[in-house]
């Protein structure tokens, strides 16, 4: 990871990028924040420090993206970005043991066939009962494949084909938002709040289901069928 710090490094000592290195400084509590609350999907890979500075080259990507000196509305859209960038580090290191990632698809292809063989999406226990698993096993199926599919919202417009930040004026930026706001619409409160915990006040799993007093498992069911939706809701606008 010496790259990830010696690009951030140039930022801070370049002459013309003392602005830069101001406000590097001034997120870095943000970039801790969004470290904290990957650990757990990254934990297993990637050490703190790494986390931290392949974050500092999504803040660094996001100020030179932003178009403008950072506002009240940048501390989101750096969080984006900065939770981007590392989801995208676990996904070029094919992060997941082959068993893990094997075990992972026989259980979803289970479950996809049992929700096909009812008509509806099974409970969890209905899952436990018909495939002879435990508890246990179904928790980490569901933190394994909500990590796998996990997505920040800059990835979640791209799929949709939303004008989005890549321009980085303020019109694409508007745009984004007022199209992520009506995606939320098509939400129910249960699967707002989890949205909201998560990708605006950067909440971790284990957090949220501490707020919303329910398993961390089940939070990311909920966060894994609440992108569905969104990125559904997208694509048809």
């Amino acid at each position: 990871m010496r790259s990830g710090y010696a690009e951030c490094q140039q930022a801070r000592t370049s002459p013309e990028a003392s602005a830069e290195q101001q406000w590097l400084f001034a997120y870095l509590p943000l970039v801790k924040r969004v470290v904290r609350q990957l650990g757990s999907q990254a934990g297993a890979v990637l050490d703190r420090q790494d986390m931290e500075q392949i974050g500092l080259l999504g803040l660094l990507d996001a100020l030179r993206r932003y178009g403008g000196t950072p506002d009240e509305k940048f501390g989101g859209y750096a969080a984006m970005r900065i939770r981007g960038a590392i989801l995208d580090e676990l996904r070029r290191q094919d992060w997941r043991p082959r068993t893990v990632r094997q075990a992972t698809h026989k259980l979803r292809d289970a479950v996809r066939e049992l929700t096909r063989r009812i008509g509806r999406e099974p409970t969890e226990q209905e899952v436990i009962k018909v495939l002879g698993i435990s508890a246990e096993d179904y928790q980490d199926y569901l933190l394994a494949d909500n990590a796998e599919s996990l997505a920040s919202f800059d990835e979640l417009f791209h799929d949709a084909d939303v004008p989005g930040e890549h321009s980085a004026s303020p019109e694409s930026i508007l745009v984004s938002r007022l199209s992520l706001e009506q995606a939320l619409t098509a939400l129910d409160e249960r699967e707002q709040r989890v949205i909201q915990l998560y990708y605006e006040f950067d909440l971790s799993l284990k957090e949220i289901a501490a707020v919303l007093e329910l398993t961390e498992a089940r939070v990311c069911q909920i966060n894994k069928g609440a992108l569905k939706k969104m990125r559904a809701f997208l694509q048809d606008a």
